[in-house]
């Protein structure tokens, strides 16, 4: 607000309507930062596939996610393995499996309640030894204990760094949850080397502020926002696109 005064102050009193929603409009791309890096490291090197891990809290759309992202991966004719090492939620796993086979993909999953880093070091393993591009995990959300979330992903991070070293961490955040969204960011990104946000269930009347405040708090670009319930509604996430969406 401060720079909008002093900017439209220094053009002049007398700006029209249009004017002010121009400059407006200028200041909030400023805001989210157009500069961020927001492209996706799927791609590994010297042969390993690429790793992204998906954390984030169980509720937030993350195994969705998980689906989605096999999707556009495919479109991009990219080889693709998914890991269900959510083991603690028997539906999270038959949820992946449905889209696995929705956009033709397998899932390595292991059996219900068993250790999650397993599940993804044997996905890993499979996708680096059938020469897979990229193999995207789907971890646990549970966020009744903070030292027992950090200690289960940062495991699961060790474990799959064995194999392969992780390209991404993507943290997946609902849009609509505001400040506890944001306490979730936190918690997240001190367990594990958070890279890249999802910010899902934009659709609607939620106008994302929280897009500013996780960027700022985090230091970490949102790279993708899920826009709706249908399986192309994950997008990469524009500046430009945001705000004229925000200013209606």
């Amino acid at each position: 607000m401060e720079r909008l005064r002093l900017r439209l102050r220094v053009d002049g009193g007398g700006a029209a309507p249009a004017d002010v929603r121009s400059v407006l409009r200028e200041e909030l791309i400023a805001l989210v930062d157009p500069t961020m890096d927001r492209s996706l490291q799927v791609t590994g090197a010297d042969g390993h596939p690429g790793v992204v891990l998906v954390v984030g809290v169980n509720g937030t759309g993350k195994t969705t996610t998980v689906g989605k992202l096999a999707r556009i991966l495919v479109a991009e004719d990219r080889s693709t393995l998914l890991a269900a090492a959510d083991t603690f939620r028997a539906a999270a796993a038959d949820q992946l499996t449905t889209w696995g086979e929705r956009v033709g993909v397998e899932v390595v999953r292991g059996p219900e309640g068993g250790d999650p880093a397993s599940v993804a070091f044997d996905a890993v393993e499979r996708g680096a030894g059938t020469g897979v591009e990229t193999v995207v995990v789907d971890t646990a959300g549970r966020l009744q204990n903070k030292q027992g979330l950090m200690d289960e992903l940062g495991k699961v991070k060790r474990v799959i760094e064995k194999q392969a070293p992780v390209t991404e961490v993507l943290l997946v955040l609902d849009a609509t949850t505001g400040q506890n969204g944001l306490i979730q960011a936190k918690v997240f990104s001190e367990a594990v080397d958070v890279t890249g946000i999802v910010l899902t269930k934009l659709d609607g009347s939620a106008k994302g502020g929280i897009v500013v405040a996780v960027q700022r708090q985090l230091g970490v670009p949102v790279k993708l926002v899920g826009l709706g319930e249908g399986p192309d509604d994950l997008a990469p996430f524009d500046a430009a696109a945001f705000v004229d969406a925000m200013l209606g």
